[in-house]
């Protein structure tokens, strides 16, 4: 199966329904296979006593709580059905985190493909069974996570009723640095817990989207925004269009340069095969019945006669006929 290609428009479209149907075109445009928002009801996410992030204020700054900046920046269910059907109007599948129980259940009623559980709640035991009954196959991130939590969260997932569950590693952090990025994590995940495993990605840039690919990772999600100066918490984080349209091609092209995984002559390179290896020629006139020695025979392109790897078995035989300088020797 391809490496499934998640792009993140999350809440960079700033609260505007109108600019988040943009970043559907445009992670469409981009070669995308789905496009991933956010829903919540902020009420029930975060209470008036939470802070900020400190990039969240970095980005934002102080002049609003949490939960003022989650109220501007959140859709309402009725917005995320006209988001949906734009998305199913354009050709590229409509994805969407929840971060509470209304949330999930309404976005179960929308048929989503996947149910993507955001990394901030693989500890809520009431989220996971319940978006587990709707027996959905489960994007799991794990940021922040340790193994525990992480076997804690897909048991409650597995005894509600989750469908086929794959691993996201994940780094929240936003950016995060690269030295944190921990990819090779994902091959702890795999072999522990015997899943697909993904990669949700913060770092700058898309390197370790491409290195997450060559490590086995069969999802990729990555934030995208439409301009990186924009307001928000985001923004800064995000690729822009053009980058998001290099990094999907740079994952397809790296899908494919991983092949079969079984060494051999690939049908590209066998046209050179004969021109780029050497055969055994005299290295000067011989004589018939002269004796094939090291001084009259050396190794010459094109690889079309004797391999030099019998160059022992030609040693002291004789010639059978003359040969000229360069010509192929004959048994």
């Amino acid at each position: 199966m391809p490496v499934l290609i998640i792009a993140e428009a999350g809440v960079n479209h700033n609260g505007s329904l109108e600019t988040a149907k943009q970043m559907a075109l445009a992670a469409k445009d981009a070669g995308a296979d789905m496009v991933k928002y956010q829903t919540a009801v902020p009420e029930l996410v975060v209470s008036r006593f939470a802070e900020k992030a400190a990039y969240q204020k970095a980005a934002t700054g102080d002049g609003e709580s949490q939960l003022e900046m989650v109220r501007r920046l959140h859709f309402d269910f009725n917005a995320h059905r006209e988001l949906k059907a734009y998305c199913d109007e354009i050709g590229i599948t409509y994805l969407s985190s929840a971060f509470d129980l209304p949330s999930v259940e309404f976005l179960a009623s929308l048929g989503m493909p996947y149910a993507k559980i955001p990394s901030g709640e693989i500890t809520n035991l009431p989220y996971l069974e319940l978006t587990a009954k709707a027996g959905a196959p489960v994007l799991l991130s794990t940021g922040m996570s340790t193994l525990p939590e992480i076997e804690d969260a897909l048991e409650a997932l597995e005894n509600a009723g989750a469908g086929p569950i794959t691993l996201l590693h994940c780094n929240t952090q936003y950016p995060t640095p690269y030295e944190d990025a921990n990819l090779t994590a994902m091959l702890e995940l795999a072999e522990v817990f015997a899943l697909p495993v993904g990669y949700s990605d913060h770092t700058p840039g898309f390197v370790c989207d491409v290195a997450a690919v060559a490590l086995g990772a069969t999802v990729i999600e990555k934030h995208f925004t439409l301009d990186k100066t924009l307001p928000g918490p985001d923004h800064k984080a995000s690729l822009d269009v053009a980058e998001l349209a290099a990094m999907v091609a740079a994952v397809r092209h790296t899908e494919a340069a991983l092949g079969t995984g079984k060494k051999g002559v690939s049908r590209s390179e066998a046209e050179n095969k004969p021109i780029a290896r050497k055969s055994i020629v005299a290295a000067r006139d011989i004589k018939a019945g002269e004796a094939f020695t090291a001084e009259n025979l050396t190794a010459k392109r094109p690889g079309t006669g004797l391999s030099p790897m019998r160059w022992y078995e030609v040693l002291g035989q004789k010639a059978k006929r003359d040969f000229g300088e360069d010509e192929p020797i004959e048994l």
